[in-house]
């Protein structure tokens, strides 16, 4: 009987706190509509922006199977809410987020935008490290995001932008086949960031040297220390005026290790070199390459890297 009177008791209490309780759902509903707040959908966007909007439809952030704008809130997932640049009238940069140089916003801001969904992709991993961030190079001084169709970057056009100086150099006479579209440059380097110096795709320059010219590597008999140490202390990566991206005339480069005890270390200027009746065949053509034409390494065992 006393249970029974408590449950009585115990009944109407529990409805009327059910009834006085708040309500998660209405809390949630209030939480979005606040993010949602200043937010007014595309179409408003495309009553002044059609171009933009025209190919913006045609690009990959507008396909709804990808976490991109068009899954989220389209034009203002990236440009912020749009409700304040309506009510002003409008206008370039007033109350909305623009990726203008003159935007005002440094190019750390700018890039955080793309990176809130980029930032998870295996390619965005070492972005911190790379040279790019260091340097104020943000997502859109190379990606042009309002594009009629996924197409890739011309990197000549885009890389040239700034290293002005590789430019020259793909354009001299001894040159990786650059220009003519054989290499690009990402086959060497990682523009996203990389911890390795440059940004090249390897460790160190003779192991992506090796990617293709794997005949360099050996194993040798006998191993030349400059090249097993750096290419590029005898060889110059985008061009050269000398043959085979040489750093310099061969004799030079040679002279720069091996000193003057003996004929290898002569000093041919342009007393020794074009004295006489005959030029010395250590100063021109291929020089000390005439002989020693294994300087990368050799299998024969005398250790003078000839033939």
């Amino acid at each position: 009987m006393k249970n029974k009177c408590l449950g009585l008791f115990l009944l109407p209490l529990s409805l009327l706190l059910l009834f006085f309780a708040p309500s998660t759902g209405d809390a949630t509903d209030d939480k979005v509509a606040d993010d949602k707040k200043g937010f007014i959908g595309a179409i408003t966007c495309k009553d002044c922006h059609e171009t933009q909007y025209e190919t913006y439809a045609k690009s990959v952030h507008f396909q709804k199977y990808i976490k991109g704008p068009q899954s989220q809130d389209a034009c203002e997932t990236c440009h912020g809410p749009g409700a304040a640049h309506v009510e002003k009238g409008g206008g370039r940069g007033v109350d909305i987020f623009t990726f203008d140089k003159n935007s005002g916003h440094t190019a750390e801001e700018m890039s955080a935008v793309c990176l809130k969904c980029h930032a998870t992709t295996a390619r965005m991993t070492f972005w911190d490290m790379g040279q790019h961030k260091k340097n104020d190079v943000q997502c859109t001084s190379c990606h042009t995001i309002h594009v009629q169709q996924r197409t890739k970057v011309d990197q000549l056009a885009v890389c040239f932008q700034c290293h002005r100086d590789t430019k020259a150099q793909v354009s001299k006479q001894s040159r990786h086949p650059i220009l003519e579209g054989k290499v690009k440059c990402s086959d060497c380097h990682d523009v996203h960031g990389t911890l390795s110096k440059a940004m090249i795709k390897a460790e160190t320059p003779n192991l992506l040297c090796y990617t293709c010219h794997a005949d360099k590597r050996g194993p040798f008999v006998w191993v030349h220390p400059p090249a097993e140490e750096n290419c590029l202390i005898c060889h110059t990566p985008h061009g050269s005026r000398h043959e085979n991206l040489f750093a310099d005339r061969i004799h030079v480069i040679c002279q720069d290790c091996h000193d003057d005890a003996s004929h290898h270390g002569a000093a041919y200027d342009a007393t020794s070199g074009f004295g006489g009746a005959n030029v010395s065949n250590r100063f021109v053509a291929r020089a000390c390459v005439e002989c020693h034409h294994t300087m990368h390494g050799s299998v024969n065992f005398r250790r003078s890297f000839s033939r």
